[in-house]
């Protein structure tokens, strides 16, 4: 009974890290979209 209990917390473990990757690399994404908007809008006004 202790085991399942130490695999079901390293598997809650596991779980979390993962979810720390995805978000992490879910700001990322958005981050360079940003800057790739930034950059547009940087060359679209000195266009102009």
């Amino acid at each position: 009974m202790r085991k399942l209990g130490i695999l079901t917390a390293l598997a809650a473990f596991m779980l979390c890290l993962s979810a720390c990757n995805t978000v992490k690399g879910v700001g990322q994404d958005i981050q360079a979209g940003g800057e790739a908007i930034d950059n547009a809008a940087t060359t679209v006004q000195k266009k102009l």
